[in-house]
């Protein structure tokens, strides 16, 4: 269920709200907006605040039972001492809006003074990611059990601003929920056939082009890097193309890819038992372009924009690749196989060269490619890669804008000497240093028409504890980056 947004003028004098949620700064004050609300409870914010109960520190919260008429209860939360007021709103009003799920709250209302547009688009993406929860493959509890679900949320702000803030933020929280629920989904529910329906339906509802290639049509186009993965599964392997085209005709279309491996096993090269069951989410690539289009949809950017999806399972079979292969890519390069665990770059080989013949003005991957992004950088940054510094930078503050950080990794020429092959053009692994670099100068051999940049998400699609703002589960990375790279270009 989308949670339900609106945007009402702030009047403390006449709210009705069963939860009021107010955002503030640490060391808050009572200011003269807050002054009305304050009269109304008896004084009881300033005594709180006077008293330091709440310092409005960084995830604070602090809970009040109201003696409001008409206001139940005021959750106060703390947006710390952070500069980037954006990125504190968007958390603040996550965190918000899942206390108010946990308190079986319906409605809520969200307040912070000052609220300029970029913030209340922010806020809006904050309130419907704090919602978000995945309850469809579950049995619900008994009747006297369960909580009501948040389901509307009005943002307190009177200013056209804040309307048109709203309006895309919900935009974009939809992309990031979308791509959420699919990256939640099992690998027998969400299939390649699934993801290739998924973008049917984004098509249909936002006046796409829809092109999907299974097996057979990859074979005609010599797609041997992609099909080596696929070998093992009988499931039918998908290319996914989604045009978005509401760019002058004659404009080159930014190119957005994403790996889709709906399940990875790692072939041959087994991953161990324990914690395999993550690997439904090595498709939070492919989730991102199909979030990020739903998003660019939603919003009819002016912009021509191709969305490309490399969809399948790795599984081990009587006949699936086998280290030591050797396979070509649509390309023509011939590709040795080191491990069939790494995967996802084969993949996107035949999928980056694929792009080439939409002429793109830029294209980038996104990927949950290399463990070793996740030694590297850990759960808090994408590691970003790519042909073009300018291009990579672009990326870079595309990446910040949307709260989805990213560093730059460095692709040196000396680092190709590690995937040398002795027999093949290349070989898909160069072993464990330098690993989510070398994996990036693979698929730099597969995108060498155009500018290019690679996300390695590995570490940050998805989280294995609660982040306090969201569940545990996919974060919706990188929908947000995706989405704020192609709306730079419209600027």
């Amino acid at each position: 269920m989308s949670l339900a947004l609106s945007v009402r003028a702030a009047d403390f004098a006449s709210l009705d709200t069963p939860l009021l949620v107010l955002a503030l700064p640490a060391n808050a004050t009572v200011d003269e907006t807050l002054n009305a609300l304050d009269r109304r409870a008896g004084g009881i914010l300033r005594r709180t605040l006077e008293r330091r109960e709440f310092r409005g520190g960084r995830d604070e919260m602090l809970h009040l039972s109201s003696s409001v008429g008409g206001v139940e209860r005021v959750l106060l939360v703390g947006m710390g001492k952070s500069e980037d007021r954006v990125a504190s709103l968007r958390r603040a009003a996550a965190l918000g809006a899942r206390q108010a799920g946990k308190l079986g709250v319906k409605q809520l209302s969200f307040f912070v003074s000052g609220l300029t547009e970029q913030e209340a688009e922010a806020t809006a993406v904050g309130l419907i990611a704090g919602a978000w929860d995945f309850r469809e493959l579950k049995t619900p509890p008994p009747a006297e059990d369960r909580r009501d679900v948040l389901e509307e949320a009005v943002v307190l702000a009177g200013t056209p601003g804040a309307q048109r803030g709203v309006a895309s933020g919900i935009a974009i929280g939809e992309g990031h929920s979308l791509a959420r629920r699919l990256g939640m989904l099992p690998g027998n529910i969400c299939t390649p056939e699934y993801l290739a329906d998924t973008a049917r339906e984004i098509a249909q509802r936002h006046g796409m082009t829809v092109t999907v290639l299974g097996r057979a049509e990859m074979e005609r186009e010599r797609m041997g890097s992609f099909l080596c993965v696929a070998q093992g599964t009988p499931q039918d392997p998908k290319l996914i193309i989604l045009e978005h085209r509401r760019g002058p005709r004659d404009a080159k279309p930014v190119g957005l890819v994403g790996k889709g491996l709906c399940f990875d096993s790692g072939g041959i090269s087994i991953k161990p038992a324990q914690g395999m069951e993550w690997m439904k989410f090595d498709m939070c690539g492919a989730a991102g372009v199909l979030g990020a289009m739903e998003t660019i949809g939603r919003l009819q950017m002016p912009v021509n924009v191709v969305g490309l999806i490399g969809s399948t399972t790795n599984m081990p079979s009587g006949t699936a690749v086998k280290p030591g292969d050797v396979v070509q890519a649509s390309n023509g390069k011939y590709i040795e196989i080191i491990n069939t665990d790494a995967e996802g770059r084969l993949v996107l080989a035949d999928v980056l060269a694929y792009a080439a013949r939409y002429n793109p003005s830029a294209v980038i991957d996104a990927a949950t490619l290399t463990g070793a992004c996740v030694i590297a950088l850990g759960h808090t940054a994408t590691g970003v890669m790519g042909s073009d510094d300018a291009l990579v930078q672009e990326v870079l503050d595309a990446a910040k804008r949307a709260g989805e950080p990213g560093w730059p990794l460095p692709l040196w020429d000396d680092y190709k000497e590690l995937i040398k092959s002795d027999v093949a053009d290349i070989k898909n692994s160069g072993g464990r240093p330098a690993g989510t670099i070398t994996a990036a100068l693979f698929l730099k051999e597969f995108a060498e028409s155009y500018p290019w940049v690679h996300l390695d998400i590995a570490g940050t699609a998805y989280t294995e504890s609660d982040l306090g703002t969201i569940p545990r589960g996919p974060t919706g990375v990188p929908v947000g980056t995706f989405v704020e790279f192609v709306r730079g270009r419209t600027r």
